[in-house]
């Protein structure tokens, strides 16, 4: 186990210690009106922790402090995750983003679009051409999830048995088996549609590795980065450092509510959103992005393929608001922001809806936990907490406002020049 530490002084890297300490008593503020449990926020500039607070519980019932190594559900942070899986074997030769997926997953080979109908009575007709990899990539597949109820393919979902995304009792190879018996929405590169389409990338990963997803990641990133804690399940040891569950009450409080299983080797694998992580091991992951592929000697991944990954590949440059096919994305938080391999991308910092630098790329997790990288000012910053919202939570646009009130100078170097 290793734990993360503050590093540097917030003003020797150029960030307000009072903006700071604002930022922590905002989200206190939260756990004292009983919205979030607790929670972990960390602030770094150069690679150096300048900010680390842990404050609340992560368990309330027990009484359990939120500490330095404290596990949390990453959930949809799973996803960039997976993207770093794929590129490594990009890099190896072994796949490449416009390799058609069925090339990979046979059940794939010829993708069909919705037309109209419901039920047994739906029409269909053969897609203009092959869902590739990059479409996975960037969720503009034609996948969907079931939850949405704005298509008739979310439907036809539900109808399946995906309420969840996965098929209940089966492996990662039945389920994704079975989004491939269903139509999707649109023809694979036209639109943008966030779905299950990690899922599908990580089966494409165990099929093209020979390995389990979790056997990947481990050997693959994990170890290599000295994730330690990251993973697919917890063990007896790790368990009594996992953070409870929450879900919002009507009257905006919380309750506890079933988390992600996590006690086990999970029969499902989820690139989408299975891992769970400390604190430190997010760290590790974001450092290794913001280095463009390299940690502390180690390399996974070339600086080219990390920009790749981090830049905007929705067609012309346009934003998530612009290319999404359904209302659900048609929303003040999409403006401004594109998306690249398996992270969001701010690519007009002028329309997003809080502060961000140009080029500033992460993503997020169901249960308000949260990343970025913002190349420009040389930041990275994580938040945890573990509380499903019932709507779209304002945690994330306040964050992003308190870190950049912080930034007030540029960063200090990490060394000073000799003495004339």
């Amino acid at each position: 186990m290793a734990l993360l530490r503050q590093e540097v002084d917030p003003g020797e890297v150029g960030l307000d210690a009072k903006a700071l300490d604002r930022l922590d008593q905002h989200f206190a503020h939260y756990v004292d009106e009983g919205r979030l449990p607790g929670f972990l926020v960390a602030v770094s500039r150069g690679g150096r922790v300048a900010h680390l607070t842990a404050h609340g519980h992560r368990d309330l019932a027990a009484g359990l402090p939120v500490e330095g190594d404290t596990l949390w559900r990453l959930y949809s942070m799973t996803k960039p995750v997976t993207s770093v899986a794929a590129l490594l074997l990009v890099e190896e030769g072994k796949l490449s983003l416009d390799d058609p997926v069925g090339r990979h997953l046979p059940e794939f080979a010829e993708p069909r679009v919705y037309v109209e109908g419901s039920g047994t009575a739906v029409r269909t007709r053969p897609a203009a051409g092959p869902m590739l990899i990059r479409h996975l990539m960037t969720h503009t597949a034609g996948l969907t999830f079931a939850f949405y109820r704005t298509h008739p393919v979310d439907a036809l979902y539900r109808e399946a048995n995906l309420e969840s995304a996965v098929l209940p009792g089966s492996d990662l190879a039945r389920t994704v088996e079975v989004y491939a018996s269903l139509p999707l929405q649109f023809d694979p590169g036209t639109q943008w549609n966030y779905s299950v389409a990690t899922n599908v990338l990580g089966r494409v990963i165990e099929t093209v590795s020979g390995q389990p997803l979790d056997e990947f990641f481990a050997e693959r990133i994990f170890r290599p980065l000295g994730m330690t804690d990251a993973g697919f399940c917890v063990t007896d040891e790790q368990a009594p450092r996992l953070a409870e569950l929450y879900g919002e009450t009507d009257d905006g409080g919380i309750t506890p509510i079933p988390g992600l299983p996590l006690r086990g080797r999970p029969r499902f694998l989820s690139g989408s959103g299975g891992l769970a992580a400390s604190a430190y091991d997010v760290h590790r992951f974001m450092e290794l992005l913001r280095r463009r592929g390299e940690l502390d000697g180690v390399r996974l991944l070339a600086p080219g393929t990390v920009d790749l990954m981090t830049s905007n590949q929705l067609p012309g440059g346009a934003d998530l608001r612009s290319f999404g096919s359904r209302p659900a994305h048609d929303e003040p938080g999409n403006d401004g922001v594109g998306f690249g391999l398996g992270v969001s991308v701010v690519v007009d910092p002028s329309r997003t809806r809080a502060p961000a630098g140009l080029g500033t790329y992460g993503w997020s997790g169901v249960a308000t936990t949260t990343f970025w990288v913002d190349p420009a000012h040389d930041l990275t910053v994580q938040f945890m907490t573990q509380v499903r919202p019932r709507t779209s939570h304002t945690v994330y646009p306040e964050l992003k406002r308190l870190v950049h009130e912080a930034v007030v100078g540029d960063r200090a170097p990490l060394s000073c020049p000799p003495a004339a």
